[in-house]
C-alpha cells in the first residue's frame, strides 16, 4: 500500500457507538447479514472490520470482531454473521435481533488487509465460509466504480445451499467478463455439478489463480487451516510472499490477528 493509500485508512480515536439494525438479509441456514445505521459513521475501506459489544442485563460483557461485507459506497454498513455453536454472540445476532433493534460498534479497525481501486492491478481472492465476507466488500466496491481489472474469487463452501451471497457473486460475473467466480463444494454437491468438489489444493491454485507474472495482488480469508495451505501453496507456484495478505477467523467465530 502507497503512503497516500494508508493515509487514507481512518486513524481517529475508536469509540463505541450505537448501531441500529435497519434490514436482516438471510444468506443461509446459518448466516444473516445485518444492515446498520451509525449516525457519527466516518467511513471504511474495503477489508476493514469492527467490534461490536453486546451489554447483559447483568452487566455481562462479550465482545466479538466482524469484517464489514459493505462497501464504502453503501449508506448502511453490512455485517454478515455465521452461527457458531456455543457462542456468545452469534446466536444473539443470528436468532434474538430484530429491526430496531441496537447494540454498540467500534471502527474501522485494521489497514493492512485492505485493497480500493486505486490500487488496481490484478486481484485474487480466496475465501472459505464467512471469510468471504471482507472479499465481498472488494468486490462490491470494485462493482460500485465500474473497475474492470482481472479479478478472481476462489471460494471454498461445504454445499451449494451453503454458498454465501450466491445470487450476487454470480449476477456479478455474469455482468463483467472480467470477473471470474469460481466455486469448490467440499461436502456435498448437486447432481450434475461439474465444477471443483474438493478443499483448496496446490493443484486448483495453479489452474485457477492469475499467474505471478502478472504480479496479482491476493487476498485469503477463512479458517486458519485454509488461510495457511492456500498461502504456501501460492508461494511454491511462484507468489511472492509480499503480494499475500491474510485474515483469519478464531475458534470463537471472530477475526483473529
Amino acid at each position: 500500500m502507497t503512503g497516500t493509500e494508508a493515509a487514507a485508512v481512518p486513524t481517529r480515536r475508536l469509540e463505541w457507538q450505537p448501531a441500529e439494525v435497519r434490514k436482516i438479509v438471510v444468506e443461509t441456514f446459518r448466516v444473516k447479514s445485518l444492515l446498520l445505521h451509525i449516525p457519527d459513521w466516518q467511513g471504511h475501506l474495503p477489508g476493514q472490520h469492527v467490534d461490536i459489544r453486546l451489554t447483559g442485563e447483568d452487566g455481562y460483557q462479550a465482545q466479538r470482531s466482524y469484517s464489514i461485507a459493505s462497501p464504502p459506497e453503501d449508506e448502511l454498513l453490512t455485517l454478515t454473521v455465521e452461527r457458531v455453536d456455543n457462542g456468545e454472540v452469534s446466536p444473539y445476532l443470528i436468532d434474538d435481533l430484530r429491526l430496531g433493534d441496537q447494540f454498540e460498534l467500534r471502527g474501522p479497525i485494521g489497514g493492512y488487509f485492505v485493497w480500493t481501486v486505486a490500487m488496481r492491478g490484478p486481484l485474487c481472492l480466496i475465501a472459505g465460509g464467512s471469510g468471504i465476507a471482507p472479499l465481498a466488500a472488494m468486490l462490491r466496491h470494485r462493482e460500485r466504480r465500474n473497475v474492470r481489472a482481472t479479478a478472481l474469487l476462489l471460494y471454498s463452501s461445504r454445499s451449494l445451499e451453503d454458498i454465501i451471497y450466491r445470487e450476487e457473486l454470480d449476477a456479478m460475473a455474469r455482468r463483467d467478463p472480467n470477473l471470474r467466480v469460481i466455486n469448490t463444494l467440499t461436502r456435498k454437491q448437486p447432481e450434475g455439478w461439474t465444477g471443483y468438489r474438493r478443499r483448496i489444493d496446490k493443484a486448483m491454485l495453479a489452474e485457477a489463480c492469475v499467474p505471478p507474472e502478472q504480479n496479482p495482488k491476493i487476498y485469503i480469508c477463512g479458517s486458519t487451516p485454509l488461510v495457511e495451505d492456500a498461502s504456501r501453496f501460492l508461494v511454491e507456484l511462484g507468489h511472492s510472499p509480499l503480494t499475500i495478505k491474510t485474515e483469519r477467523f478464531g475458534p470463537t467465530g471472530g477475526l483473529a490477528s
